[in-house]
């Protein structure tokens, strides 16, 4: 199973869709308010968003189709497009990217450090006239630095967006992330910690944000709305809504998150504590041990080498080559490929830049990403995601004497390099 959520599908998530079935109304305005309401109307999209915020310590909360949805939404909301710069880790998911891409701004790639997620110095160094936000993506559950990349945004007058898709209910020194940048976003796809099938969402606390992510998600409409409202739409808008369905799935997902976060933190210091001793062994480093999600256990090994004699001989793969989150590996962004003739944003920049830049991208062309992901292993602890871990590692299922097994057999391989 690809994430913890999935493996505890069960009675409470079919029960919620039985409600919504018997109701009749599928579709998030499936009745009017107020006296007329009908009964049968469950609105379980509002009731998904309203729990959530409240949960995230934000006013604001729009779900929609999917986690790509929510990064494009965001970005709109900001109103970053052509001729903008937004600052992204060269270790994330294709979405990250490819959601900036179109929004018809430039993604620039800067490096990660041995959190794994964007390394504070490098970002400094990559801010242009041309910058406009700064994308911290918390990779497998692991806060990024907020406190030093906030100061930088705050400093300079970059927006932060927090994308949280793989850290859904991790929390950095108290604060739920996705509240602590301007705004942020989630996913709730197979791979993530709780499930809808696919969904995403966008958080914040900002009013006029509120109102514009609500617009772009919704053919332009305001927040809720109601009858046509001709004359009040702010601007072009899509359609990334939500279902009753998928709500109803998300609501019982979603009670289940205490329960499994304990059990998740629970198993990876566990299998963390059987191989911290062994010689030359070291792990990623962990903003908040006690707010992570810990749905991966990330170690690093002394060199390359080693680390693929390693993977290979446990039936996985070094994070470098372990699938499509590395940029390395993004053919469509090294080769700028679009689905039109011309190429934008890439070669319309300079148009909207007032400069002429060549817009490039290239294997190699972050050294320091390079050369921590060619000896970095990626251990499941709930989240099977062959773009990170090849599926190698356990499950949320397993229980103590499993991990304990798990991490015995990890240990027996690695002796045998780690001299």
């Amino acid at each position: 199973m690809p994430g913890p959520g999935m493996e505890l599908i069960g009675e409470e998530e079919i029960q919620e869709v039985l409600d919504v079935l018997r109701g009749g109304y599928l579709f998030r305005y499936g009745s009017t308010t107020g006296p007329d309401a009908d009964p049968r109307f469950r609105a379980k999209v509002c009731q998904c968003e309203q729990e959530i915020a409240r949960y995230m310590g934000v006013r604001h909360a729009v779900a929609m189709n999917s986690g790509t949805s929510a990064l494009l939404t965001a970005l709109a909301a900001l109103g970053i497009g052509p001729g903008d710069e937004v600052i992204v880790p060269g270790f994330t998911f294709i979405a990250s990217i490819s959601s900036i891409v179109y929004a018809r701004a430039i993604p620039v790639l800067a490096e990660i450090d041995r959190t794994f997620n964007l390394d504070p110095e490098d970002v400094r160094a990559k801010i242009t006239p041309h910058t406009k936000a700064i994308m911290a993506v918390h990779m497998m559950g692991n806060p990024a630095r907020l406190d030093e990349l906030k100061q930088i945004a705050d400093e300079r007058g970059l927006a932060l967006i927090e994308d949280c898709a793989q850290a859904f209910g991790a929390s950095y020194r108290g604060r739920a992330l996705g509240s602590i940048g301007k705004i942020g976003t989630y996913s709730f796809n197979v791979y993530k910690t709780i499930t809808s099938g696919d969904g995403g969402m966008v958080v914040t606390d900002d009013e006029e944000l509120h109102r514009r992510a609500f617009a772009f998600h919704d053919q332009g409409h305001s927040p809720l709305r109601t009858g046509v409202e001709i004359g009040q739409r702010p601007f072009f808008g899509l359609d990334f809504r939500f279902t009753e369905l998928q709500a109803a799935v998300l609501i019982a997902q979603f009670r289940k998150l205490p329960g499994l976060l304990e059990r998740l933190r629970a198993n990876k210091k566990r299998y963390k504590a059987l191989i911290s001793d062994l010689a030359g062994l070291e792990f990623r480093e962990i903003t908040d041990e006690q707010g992570e999600c810990a749905t991966m256990l990330t170690v690093i090994l002394p060199n390359p080498e080693i680390a693929q004699k390693i993977a290979a001989e446990l039936g996985t793969k070094v994070v470098a080559r372990a699938g499509w989150h590395v940029y390395n590996n993004m053919e469509q962004l090294l080769q700028l490929r679009t689905p039109t003739a011309v190429p934008c944003p890439f070669s319309c920049f300079s148009r909207y830049a007032g400069e002429d830049r060549e817009i490039r991208y290239w294997q190699g062309m972050l050294p320091k990403t390079d050369a921590l992901l060619e000896r970095a292993l990626n251990i499941s602890i709930g989240v099977s995601d062959p773009g990170l871990s090849s599926g190698y590692g356990v499950t949320i299922r397993d229980d103590a004497e499993s991990v304990e097994r798990h991490a015995r057999e990890f240990r027996r391989v690695a002796e045998k390099y780690l001299k």
